[in-house]
Parts: C-alpha cells; sequence; structure tokens
C-alpha cells in the first residue's frame, strides 16, 4: 500500500513539474470558459450554446440575464487580451454590463460565437505567457500580477456559470 502512495504521488508531482504554470492556467480557462465538464459538469459556452436566443434575454426576478452575463464576461476577456497583446486597459466596470440588445436568433447566435472567438484567443495568449510576464505586474502594481488577474478571470467566470445554471433552471421552473 505505501508503494503504491509513494509511487503516486512521484507520478502526480512528476506530472505538475512537467506542466508550466501557464499552461496550467490555460487549462482552467479552459474547464471554465469552452471544454471542461469536470468542476460542474459544464462550462460557459456549451452553456450558452444550448440557450435559445429567447431564454438568453429574459430576466427573472431581476436577476441579469443569460445574454447579459455572456456580454459581461466577454467585455472582460476583451479587455484584459487587449493587454496581452500589448494594448491599454480600456475597460471600466461601470460598462460591463452595457450590452447592446439582442432581438434575433442571430443577433445571439453572434454573440455566442464572438465569445467562444475571444475565449479561445484568450486561452492562446495565457498558454503561451512566459514564468516571467505571470508574476510581471499587470499595467500597474495596484491591479496585481498577470497571475492574479488571470485567476480573478477563472473566479469570475465560475461565478457567472453558476448565476447561468440557476437562471436556466428558474425558466425551466417558469415553464412547467
Amino acid at each position: 500500500m505505501n508503494v503504491y502512495c509513494d509511487t503516486f504521488t512521484d507520478l502526480n508531482t512528476n506530472l505538475m513539474q512537467k506542466e508550466s504554470l501557464s499552461k496550467s492556467l490555460a487549462n482552467r480557462l479552459r474547464e471554465v470558459y469552452t471544454e471542461g465538464k469536470w468542476v460542474t459538469g459544464t462550462n460557459v459556452k456549451e452553456q450558452i450554446m444550448n440557450t435559445s436566443w429567447q431564454d438568453a434575454i429574459q430576466s427573472i426576478h431581476g436577476l441579469n440575464s443569460i445574454a447579459k452575463l455572456t456580454f459581461h464576461l466577454n467585455y472582460y476577456i476583451v479587455g484584459v487580451t487587449q493587454v496581452f497583446e500589448g494594448g491599454t486597459l480600456d475597460i471600466r466596470d461601470k460598462y460591463s454590463f452595457d450590452a447592446p440588445p439582442i432581438t434575433s436568433e442571430q443577433d445571439w447566435k453572434d454573440r455566442v460565437k464572438k465569445f467562444s472567438e475571444d475565449a479561445d484567443k484568450f486561452i492562446l495568449l495565457v498558454e503561451n505567457m512566459s514564468e516571467t510576464q505571470l508574476f510581471e505586474n499587470f499595467v500597474v502594481e495596484k491591479y496585481g500580477t498577470y497571475h492574479r488577474n488571470i485567476d480573478v478571470q477563472i473566479e469570475h467566470a465560475y461565478y457567472h456559470l453558476g448565476q447561468i445554471l440557476l437562471i436556466k433552471k428558474m425558466l425551466k421552473n417558469s415553464e412547467s
């Protein structure tokens, strides 16, 4: 039994050492944004792709709609991506829910597509980030490091994924 535990621990340590921090962060982003099922059994992309445009625009009990939450998540993805690509930090919290209205199925498909493409781009930028850059200041010292900002993106995405799941459940229950 002891041999098994030691072997498993050694194997786990070796695997962790071989995966760079940027690769690990990118995998966590994939888990929540586009491909994962391990933590919550789903991901943002899967949930929004499986939502009709009519459901996406519904606001239940004064909550933000799935369409607004999708815009909000993507707003931060795009804003942080701009910095990763050498640009300025132009996003402001007060504008993060200023989503253009969804008035058709095509509008919704376009928003979902934009989210998916922007998330994939963001994930690739993180995956290719150097260890040195991960621990540099993100824009200015008060915003923490690149690593911290990526972690916040992951936490933020799980928070809103939970909201999306609850809203979908409430929509389903209201139809019954």
